[in-house]
């Protein structure tokens, strides 16, 4: 592989070839260098019989065929590295996984669920809506007291990069009931109440009442400012939300700038994959006016995943078709 093979000389002095006189050069004239097999013997095809010499691409020409594919092991890495780029890129930017660490979403999420969370909208000025499950780190101490994962050096790495379900342990997840400006009232048991409007709330957990008959926070009126978030779980019995926080920093509401992103597919285990749609009670007739954002918010990841792929796979085909034209 790599030799040049020489033609074979084209006669000797005085003879003649097929009844033509030699080339005057006489003995030891060289015919042209071929890039292919052995010459033909005298009388036959090819060079020895003054034809024009025939070439093909050989190993060293220079053509495109004659470079050597890089070996799998020595572009492994490479590929490696770019998938991991690209993982931190997508978890920082686009989607995070999160592992939902209590029964406080109950039924509509279960202790040990995994939900796909969408971090994309937030930086193009999206603000939750009523009625999203939302995932937002700790406003002032929520969690006190509460267990702590404790992840292995692996566990933290995979989670870091988005190959994992975060596991930092200063995050909630709950549903946004109130946004601001709105007015949230609980009054005996029930039913939860938005500026006057009242929820038919079907995820609330069965055998919950949406309002709780406690003086810790359970019966409560409150004016939500601009900038925040009211926040409640679906288990209601069962949930330290805004309610029982009201002697915060905040008043039990959440800054939105708290906000990591909303919780848009619940995507493991298997068996319990499906979308976190808005509710349809929240889109009563002047309670409602965020539908739209609330559609941005869901499509939005899936959206530009297919924008980002298109150019990626018009610039291969095109890099393709330029290989076979050489």
């Amino acid at each position: 592989m790599g030799d040049v093979a020489v033609g074979a000389r084209s006669g000797h002095g005085g003879e003649e070839h097929r009844g033509r006189p030699v080339d005057a050069a006489g003995p030891g004239t060289d015919d042209a260098v071929t890039s292919g097999s052995d010459s033909p013997v005298a009388g036959g095809d090819g060079p020895g019989d003054g034809q024009p010499p025939t070439t093909g691409p050989g190993p060293d020409d220079g053509t495109p065929g004659a470079k050597k594919q890089r070996s799998f092991w020595k572009e492994l890495p490479i590929l490696i590295g770019i998938a991991l780029v690209l993982a931190l890129l997508i978890k920082t930017f686009l989607v995070q996984a999160f592992s939902i660490p209590s029964d406080s979403m109950q039924n509509t999420l279960q202790e040990g669920d995994r939900v796909l969370v969408d971090k994309l909208t937030p930086w193009f000025g999206s603000e939750p809506e009523r009625g999203e499950v939302v995932v937002f780190h700790d406003p002032d101490n929520w969690l006190a007291g509460e267990p702590t994962a404790d992840p292995n050096a692996i566990q933290t790495f995979l989670s870091w990069i988005g190959l994992m379900p975060s596991a930092e342990e200063k995050d909630l997840i709950k549903r946004v009931v109130g946004v601001g400006g709105d007015t949230v009232s609980c009054k005996k048991t029930g039913p939860l109440t938005v500026n006057g409007k009242a929820l038919n709330e079907p995820y609330v957990y069965p055998g919950n009442t949406p309002c709780s008959l406690d003086d810790s926070g359970g019966q409560f009126t409150v004016k939500i400012p601009e900038g925040y978030i009211w926040v409640m779980g679906d288990h209601r019995q069962n949930s330290r939300d805004s309610r029982y926080n009201q002697s915060d920093k905040n008043h039990g509401m959440v800054p939105v700038d708290k906000v990591v992103g909303r919780a848009i597919v619940k995507a493991w285990p298997i068996n319990r994959w499906g979308t976190l749609p808005v509710p349809d009670t929240f889109d009563q007739d002047g309670l409602n006016t965020g539908a739209a954002a609330s559609t941005a918010l869901t499509v939005a990841p899936e959206g530009l995943a297919l924008a980002g792929v298109v150019p990626v796979a018009l610039w291969r085909r095109r890099r393709a078709q330029a290989a076979q034209a050489r």
